[in-house]
């Protein structure tokens, strides 16, 4: 070694390690099941999930291409979550029947109820493939339909026939090619892109197709079979192989409308902007109409409300018996084009020997329709650059009829959201607005200055007014309204919980005082947190914006005494357009308090005061945008949060850590950069040179080109020079959100190590954006807990 240099320290090799006991208590439970039931109410389907998924699981072969992970193997998504038991019960009975003949340990996705309801299928994933099941809801009992022949690698593979009887499924072709591995395939020739001279601002996609080679695997992988497979598992071909995208039936089930990709594919956009045919067949397998062709859409106006021309969201009408429906932009798909409409709705009658039908048009940008019958939906549109939305209620019977607005809102302004409108099923057992007695109704969530009281309401159809028929009043718990069940009698399914009771399921009669039914009974996995003072506190920063956070303070915490305590942050910065709605929220100090790895809860069991899901809001009124001051808002809102919890008397003020993942990871290094108010941070999976997305990020519409001064003030790496408070950097290895790639964390870190700031980087093998992997978690919780510890006590 040269005399002077400074000796290199080598990388510190870990195995995996578990938190501390109070701790690993708590993120080491079982989760409760998910809960499906019928629209008769009279069964209901309990999947069982693990609580987290083992290195072993994400240690399998994999291939990148158009957007999507695929396992070649199995012929699924790599990254679906599956259910490893499924058990049924009455709804009037209290326990529930194991399911009888599922597979050894079964992995299982895709769970689809019959329309008569009668049935369940779903696919298992065996080790060589994706097998088709169905389960006798009454017997509750299953069986195998298919061997390891199912194609799930562009999602859902399974569609049922409207007779309850028969399903559509994509099967792998019987001749498939092998694939290509590319990394022994000699090239024949290099990769080429061109720019012709039209703007394609684009962001910065993951796991996009490379060349030649990626694009032969992903018509191999994509390639499918169309059968129809009967509940005895005989199977009969319905269409021949193709890249099946879509498959939907018509209402009455006499059509299906088939969408395909074809060529040519793209290496900047992933596989939602290649090329696609839609054809409706009848249910022999003849085609009816090519109802749509889209182009190749690599080039797309600049802005979030930019579309691409020709039909969009083509689909079935669900009160009608085979009509489709789509809208087309009137603007060319160009938000900067000055118009007084934006969309028009479409529809389109089965055979489709008449020209399309006009229905009706948006001002802004059309979001979705809700159809009721002939004569009554709701339409919204949407406009991000002022946060309004609009409803509609239309007469699509009538296009010569003007279209009511029923709702003119800013939709980030939650305390004046009215709810949703509820739908029940039809006869063709599709879901359509719920309309009794020319009345709509809706479910609130029922946020305002005061706390959350969910509500229903009924909307009259003549007069546009609605009447409030029932609102939670409930102070010491949370009630969600989940829907309304009977209509007729008042009847809803709801779920109950308070900060130390697990959430469960009730039906609840609203015409009545004592009407409360418990459906489920999931104890509280987390007893030993279940006396932690948690209080929802609300302040504001110093230039009055409304702000808030839920406080929670460790078991047996004298709150008269007021032990100084080391402070705990966790945010994620929201952009707003006005003062009024940043300042609002939703924090519900009722909510079940459910710790786990994506907030600092955890250490409230270590001695902490945490603030858990700080408001970071980060406002540009009128023509301002949020960005322009982003860092200016970010330190206000911290000291705000933090004057806000010395002010109680509970924290050592010199000992607050702050802490964010993705976008609050971002956060998190420009706090540490710009201001001395923390000790230190934990950054998990952000990204810091923002010159690696130039195209937008976030709510950032504006490209790098555009304000490049916002940009480079924005990046932690940029002011990498700046830092000098200890941070501890954590990524997933195979990150694929758009724009947070492994390689923002690395270079960063190195930035870092380079200048002299104190960092530790941890990179958790396997996992992608959101951590799932259980020695992973652990191990994160070690290495947050073990940092601390190091400079908070």
């Amino acid at each position: 070694m040269t005399t002077g240099q400074t000796p290199i320290i080598p990388q510190e090799n870990l195995k995996y390690q578990t938190p501390p006991a109070s701790i690993l208590q708590l993120a080491d439970y079982e989760r409760a099941p998910s809960v499906s039931i019928d629209t008769k109410k009279e069964y209901m389907l309990l999947s069982y999930h693990s609580t987290y998924k083992t290195l072993d699981d994400l240690n399998q072969q994999e291939m990148s291409m158009g957007g999507l992970r695929i396992n070649p193997v199995t012929n699924i998504g790599s990254s679906v979550n599956y259910v490893h038991n499924l058990k049924i019960r009455k709804v009037v009975d209290t326990e529930p029947i194991q399911v009888k003949g599922l597979p050894g340990n079964p992995r299982i996705a895709y769970v689809s109820w019959s329309p008569d309801e009668k049935k369940i299928a779903f696919t298992n994933t065996a080790a060589r493939g994706v097998e088709l099941w169905v389960l006798d809801v009454v017997t509750a009992t299953a069986i195998r339909l298919t061997e390891s022949i199912v194609n799930a690698n562009l999602g859902n593979p399974l569609n049922w026939y409207r007779n309850s009887r028969q399903l559509l499924v994509r099967l792998l072709p019987k001749n498939r090619p092998a694939l290509i591995d590319p990394k022994r395939e000699l090239p024949n020739g290099p990769t080429l892109s061109l720019s012709d001279g039209s703007k394609s601002q684009n962001r910065t996609y993951p796991d996009l197709l490379k060349n030649a080679s990626d694009e032969i695997n992903f018509v191999t992988l994509t390639s499918s079979e169309l059968y129809t497979v009967d509940l005895t598992g005989k199977a009969e071909l319905f269409k021949e192989e193709d890249m099946y995208a879509g498959e939907s039936f018509s209402a009455d089930g006499k059509y299906l409308l088939v969408t395909t990709l074809r060529k040519p594919f793209t290496y900047i956009v992933p596989l939602n902007r290649f090329p696609q045919l839609s054809i409706v067949y009848d249910l022999r397998g003849k085609e009816v109409k090519i109802v749509n062709e889209v182009p190749l859409s690599e080039v797309l106006p600049k802005g979030f409300m930019a579309v691409r021309k020709g039909k969009r969201g083509l689909s079935w009408r669900p009160d009608q018996a085979a009509t489709l429906y789509y809208v087309e932009a009137l603007d060319g798909g160009d938000p900067e084009m000055k118009v007084e409409y934006r969309d028009a709705l479409y529809q389109w009658k089965a055979p489709f020997t008449e020209a399309p039908a006009f229905v009706s048009k948006t001002i802004s940008r059309f979001s979705h329709v809700i159809w009721g019958n002939d004569s009554v939906a709701v339409l919204q549109d949407e406009w991000y650059d002022t946060r309004n939305e609009k409803t509609y209620l239309i007469n699509p019977a009538r296009a010569d009829e003007n279209p009511r607005i029923i709702n003119d809102r800013n939709f980030q302004d939650i305390y004046s959201d009215p709810g949703n409108f509820e739908t029940v099923k039809n006869e063709y057992g599709k879901y359509v607005l719920a309309i009794e007695d020319n009345n709509l109704y809706s479910v609130g969530e029922g946020h305002t200055p005061k706390g959350q009281f969910p509500f229903i309401d009924v909307f009259n159809l003549k007069t546009l007014k609605s009447k409030r028929l029932y609102q939670s009043a409930y102070t010491d718990k949370m009630e969600e309204i989940v829907d309304v069940e009977d209509f007729k009698k008042g009847e809803a399914l709801v779920r109950i919980q308070s900060r130390n009771e697990y959430p469960n399921y009730y039906f609840r009669n609203i015409n009545s005082r004592n009407g409360l039914t418990r459906i489920t009974d999931f104890p509280n996995p987390f007893e030993s947190i279940k006396d932690v003072y948690k209080e929802v506190i609300k302040y504001k920063r110093a230039d009055g914006v409304e702000l808030s956070g839920t406080l929670y303070l460790p078991v047996g915490y004298d709150r008269t005494k007021k032990e100084k305590l080391p402070l705990l942050i966790w945010a994620y910065p929201t952009e707003y357009k006005d003062n009024y709605s940043a300042g609002q929220s939703t924090a519900n100090s009722n909510e079940f308090t459910f710790p786990y790895y994506g907030s600092f809860v955890y250490w409230v069991t270590r001695g902490y005061a945490v603030l858990d899901d700080a408001a970071f809001p980060i406002i540009g009124e009128g023509h301002n945008e949020p960005n322009d001051t982003f860092i200016e808002q970010l330190v206000s809102n911290a000291k705000a949060a933090i004057d806000a919890v010395d002010s109680l008397g509970y924290i050592n003020r010199k000992k607050v850590a702050v802490g964010g993942h993705s976008y609050g990871a971002f956060m998190t290094a420009n706090l540490l950069t710009h201001s001395d108010l923390f000790a230190c941070g934990i950054a998990r999976s952000g990204a810091y040179n923002r010159t690696l997305t130039p195209f937008g990020f976030q709510s950032e519409q504006r490209n790098y080109w555009d304000s490049p001064d916002v940009y480079n003030a924005m990046s932690p790496f940029m002011n990498a020079d700046k830092m000098k408070t200890p941070i501890l950097l954590v990524h997933g290895e195979e990150d694929n959100n758009p724009g947070t790639f492994t390689l923002q964390t690395e270079r960063y870190f190195q930035a870092l190590k380079g200048l002299g700031a104190p960092a530790r980087m941890l990179i958790l093998p396997k996992e992608a954006h959101s951590y799932v992997a259980r020695e992973n978690i652990l191990h994160l919780l070690w290495e947050q807990d073990r940092f601390l510890e190091e400079h908070l006590k």
